[in-house]
């Protein structure tokens, strides 16, 4: 059993850059941008609309204030700004999954926040604080053994571990620097194949050929690579066709 999860309203005002209509049509959790990143009021309600109609389940995906860099340059900026931010991301989303009827189910950290928080003590525990200060207790969807885990589990909440279909690993199980060359994949039978082998729990390859496990209850599909929607259809039939289940966690 497994759920998939993918990035969606990563868009803002007229430019969109997700397809999430089609990609609603394949997960089952959806991780929508609260703004920082991406998205905007109405990418959220919109989103949030579409995904409640298709049962699927909403994620808070928070991220440091960097729409110019899409949350993908780390920042070094006081912890407790940094915990007030994402309790702010948290309760603008909130809002509207309320307004469509559902609400946020979880909570996941964007781009260069999510690798921070694997080895950053002090931001992964400025990530928990943010859950508490919006006053909503949910999973974290995260890397397994960060330090968000740990923070997260220190705070008494429940964490979701996840694997990333589309992404490079090195041998310690972090994911490979969208800086270097072959961090993202995008055959879809060579991300189709990993998908049924993280889900099996049996080894895939590494960027330097060696085989590691990696433990997920979520699979993340990245809702901005180029040809996305192709790839989560193409993951989602290998899962049926091995005889995965595929179930939301929350």
């Amino acid at each position: 059993m497994i759920d998939l999860n993918a990035d969606l309203g990563e868009g803002f005002g007229r430019w969109r850059l997700t397809d999430d209509e089609a990609l609603l049509s394949v997960v089952t959790s959806a991780n929508i941008a609260c703004g920082f990143h991406a998205g905007d009021p109405s990418t959220m309600r919109r989103v949030c609309a579409m995904a409640a109609e298709r049962s699927v389940r909403i994620g808070a995906h928070v991220s440091y204030r960097d729409l110019a860099g899409f949350g993908r340059r780390a920042m070094d900026l006081p912890l407790d700004e940094l915990a007030d931010e994402v309790a702010y991301q948290i309760g603008a989303l909130d809002t509207f999954a309320k307004a469509a009827g559902t609400r946020v189910r979880y909570v996941k950290p964007h781009g260069a926040l999510y690798n921070r928080t694997v080895h950053d003590e002090g931001q992964a525990a400025a990530v928990v604080e943010g859950l508490r200060l919006a006053g909503l207790t949910l999973p974290v969807l995260g890397l397994p053994g960060s330090r968000l885990h740990l923070a997260a589990e220190q705070a008494g909440l429940p964490t979701v571990t996840e694997a990333f279909a589309d992404r490079a690993y090195t041998p310690q199980g972090t994911l490979v620097s969208r800086r270097e060359v072959g961090s993202v994949l995008h055959d879809p039978g060579e991300v189709a194949r990993r998908s049924v082998a993280i889900a099996r729990g049996e080894p895939v390859t590494t960027h330097t050929g060696g085989r590691i496990r990696l433990r997920a209850r979520s699979l993340c599909l990245h809702g901005d690579t180029p040809g996305a929607a192709e790839l989560a259809h193409a993951v989602r039939a290998a899962l049926h066709g091995a005889g995965v289940r595929i179930e939301a966690f929350a």
